[in-house]
């Protein structure tokens, strides 16, 4: 473990256990334990911190008191020949998603399109985690979730929809597949949370105050909204997803989910949806992963703006911020680190991989 001052770098083997533990501790099964806790740590290896283990303290809360199923059990609601509906039983949200992207996949296999609704859920990490199960099967993957209310519809200052993020992964052959994943934020709102923990400014442009001006504290912003990515463009794919995954799926969207953070008395019910694209139904893999390869070196060898030393692909600073993660550990700040470990310790869960 390398560290300094403020950071102290953990290998990522050992963060997965040590949360998998700690989520065994409040009555999770070790199967679902691992999933959730794997759901975490990658997007600490991917550099999505936000959605990584700074979110273990809320996990557990929410767990402790009772507001989560420790154990997942879902059921189908509805089901045609490419479609299903799915009830998360108010289970973790990612082992709800990784069982109705599992679900997806399996479909499409025979159906070659398969979309999966999901309702009754709760927060359930980076939507990559999901649209990535698909690549090792020849698929296109696709997820995206609504969430509590933080940001306001274009032209006003009160918050309605959520972050709802959505992410699309594509296979590749020898080159690292595309992989987008984003809010319709100008950022998640994890990562003003985040900032706020490590005591932080944010830059101006991601949030605005409850007053409806723009503001670099990240409380002032937490109080307040975040701002849609490119105007009006990001709000109305933030109401589509709300539309998806709280109307269509039978969950609840916008104002109506009951907040992460805030509500200690109820459920979330927040809503996801699901796709997967079986590509050998449509064109050969091997000519298409080829063709995307293509596409990338096509990309790479573009003409490059003034001071842009390399042009990249979506999700391939993610990718190479992995592999450096994984050689090198995981970096957490102070503020992170105090809380994992006032968890360990709560739990009688070895916390040495810290010191």
């Amino acid at each position: 473990m390398v560290s300094n001052e403020n950071i102290k770098y953990i290998n990522y083997n050992e963060l997965k256990t040590f949360c998998s533990e700690l989520f065994k501790s409040e009555g999770i099964p070790s199967e679902e334990a691992e999933i959730i806790a794997d759901n975490l740590v990658q997007a600490n290896l991917r550099g999505v911190d936000s959605h990584g283990v700074s979110r273990m303290p809320i996990y557990m809360k929410r767990l402790k008191l009772g507001l989560v199923n420790p154990v997942c059990k879902t059921k189908i609601e509805k089901k045609s020949v490419s479609t299903a509906v799915i009830n998360g039983c108010n289970s973790m949200g990612a082992v709800v998603g990784y069982k109705a992207m599992n679900y997806a996949i399996n479909e499409a296999k025979e159906k070659g399109i398969f979309f999966v609704a999901v309702n009754n859920s709760n927060h359930f990490g980076t939507a990559a985690f999901y649209a990535m199960m698909a690549l090792e099967h020849n698929m296109i993957g696709f997820s995206t979730s609504n969430a509590p209310s933080s940001m306001a519809p274009w032209g006003g200052y009160k918050p309605f929809f959520g972050t709802n993020p959505f992410s699309f992964a594509i296979p590749a052959d020898k080159r690292a597949p595309i992989v987008i994943d984003m809010a319709t934020s100008v950022v998640a709102r994890g990562k003003i949370i985040l900032a706020l923990k490590n005591n932080k400014k944010i830059p101006e442009g991601w949030a605005i105050n409850k007053e409806g001006e723009v503001t670099t504290d990240p409380r002032e912003a937490l109080e307040g909204s975040v701002l849609p990515f490119a105007g009006p463009k990001g709000y109305s794919i933030a109401l589509l997803i709300d539309v998806l995954c709280g109307i269509l799926s039978g969950a609840v969207y916008g104002p109506h989910i009951n907040s992460l953070y805030d509500n200690f008395e109820e459920p979330q019910n927040i809503g996801h949806c699901f796709a997967a694209i079986d590509i050998s139904k449509l064109i050969d893999p091997a000519e298409f992963k080829n063709k995307v390869d293509k596409m990338i070196e096509e990309i790479k060898s573009s003409p490059k703006a003034k001071h842009v030393e390399e042009i990249y692909l979506p999700g391939e600073i993610e990718f190479n911020t992995q592999k450096e993660r994984i050689e090198k550990g995981i970096p957490l700040t102070i503020p992170v680190i105090k809380e994992l470990k006032y968890l360990g310790k709560s739990y009688n869960v070895n916390t040495d991989l810290f010191e």
